[in-house]
């Protein structure tokens, strides 16, 4: 299996449902599509499709 390294940016995603959803006649808020993107990446690391990383910053 190969790997490769992935950025999910949720701001991104937000932004990404938004542009979908005013095509599809709905206006959502900002907080809908905020809960939107965690849900979205929540899936994605449920189905093992990434694997959320936590770095520690160095003080």
């Amino acid at each position: 299996m190969r790997e490769i390294e992935v950025y999910i940016d949720t701001e991104e995603i937000a932004e990404f449902f938004y542009q979908e959803l005013i095509k599809r006649g709905y206006v959502p808020g900002e907080e809908e599509l905020e809960e939107i993107a965690d849900i979205t990446f929540d899936y994605l690391i449920a189905k093992c499709i990434i694997d959320e990383e936590w770095e520690e910053d160095s003080y």
